[in-house]
């Protein structure tokens, strides 16, 4: 590995997936556990996304979830990834994550998003601010004023009490030219969803660069900088990662037909429907490093020359989460 590629620091995205067999309590508590073990591997950051309606995921509660794995950790930063702002109060996110900040300074990141990371009818009971890019650039705006020194919004004379002096940095997800335009604009750091929707990735990275505007009143940084996230199973041979994997590609497949199941065990290939079923499974999450320590280590190196990325981060979905550990530790020892 080149020394400019192993200076890339590696992250985790957890999603919480609740295996066939698992309770949703025991799937909480492994999600704590694998937290602990990321940060004594040394993995830069643990983002937690936000999905509702989906029963094979626990990543409901973010912010609760994020608390709590900031308080059974000491190094690793924790954060979201992400928020979905149409479904919060800005006002109740600045103190849920203020309050989390001055526990753990320092630590905590915010990801947002404008997508409600669920189905129509579902959005309509937790959707609480509008998702159009003046509002989500109006409510970070007001973040950033309540995470200041001074600890008001821009917008009006309210302070969050909790949020002032934690300057928490704010990350904008996006996975449309779009998201990565308005990310640009606002002058902060994007996190591009690669690892579900992988088309066009490169211009989309581009967009986010040339639209990046350092005279915004929301600019944090002072200069473009890109997180791309990437599916990984790390495993002994590339057969047993491959066999891994299928436990996402049902996952997916079941997203795709609305089949409602929790994460199943590993099948043949030959069991993942029809041949155009994996081909749309294959194109959808075509951004993978799926296979043995030097396969995955090469698939690494390769996305990171072709996004010119400052960070990555991984997702992996197994039905035992022991295969979730191992591929932790692996993806550890080859990267690090």
């Amino acid at each position: 590995m080149n020394t400019l590629t192993k200076r890339i620091p590696l992250n985790v995205l957890d999603l919480i997936g609740i295996s066939e067999g698992q309770t949703i309590k025991e799937a909480l508590e492994q999600a704590l556990e694998s937290a602990k073990l990321l940060d004594k591997l040394g993995y830069k950051r643990l983002w937690f996304a936000e999905h509702h309606n989906t029963i094979s995921l626990a990543s409901m509660a973010t912010s609760n979830i994020i608390g709590l794995a900031a308080q059974v950790t000491e190094n690793i930063r924790i954060g979201s990834g992400g928020i979905m702002l149409p479904n919060h109060s800005p006002l109740q996110v600045a103190e849920s994550f203020g309050t989390i900040a001055q526990l753990h300074p320092d630590r905590i990141d915010l990801g947002l998003g404008r997508a409600p990371g669920t189905d129509a009818q579902t959005a309509q009971l937790i959707t609480r601010s509008s998702a159009d890019p003046q509002s989500f650039a109006n409510s970070i705006l007001d973040l950033i004023g309540w995470f200041s020194d001074k600890g008001l919004a821009h917008s009006v004379p309210v302070t969050s009490n909790v949020g002032t002096g934690t300057n928490i940095p704010i990350w904008v997800l996006g996975s449309s030219m779009q998201g990565a335009s308005i990310a640009g604009q606002l002058g902060l750091p994007y996190s591009i969803a690669t690892h579900f929707t992988p088309d066009d990735f490169k211009a989309k990275i581009d967009q986010y660069r040339s639209s990046f505007k350092t005279t915004s009143p929301t600019a944090q940084i002072d200069k473009p900088y890109v997180m791309a996230g990437i599916n990984v199973v790390v495993a002994p041979t590339d057969e047993e990662a491959e066999r891994i994997w299928t436990t996402t590609q049902q996952f997916l497949m079941d997203m795709l037909t609305g089949k409602k199941r929790l994460l199943q065990p590993p099948v043949d290939p030959e069991e993942l429907g029809t041949e155009q079923d994996r081909k749309k499974i294959d194109s959808m999450f075509s951004i993978k490093a799926v296979g043995s320590p030097e396969t995955v280590r090469k698939k690494l190196e390769d996305f990171t020359e072709q996004t010119g990325a400052d960070e990555l981060i991984v997702v992996t979905y197994t039905y035992d989460p022991e295969d979730r550990k191992r591929s932790m530790e692996m993806l550890a020892d080859l990267w690090f």
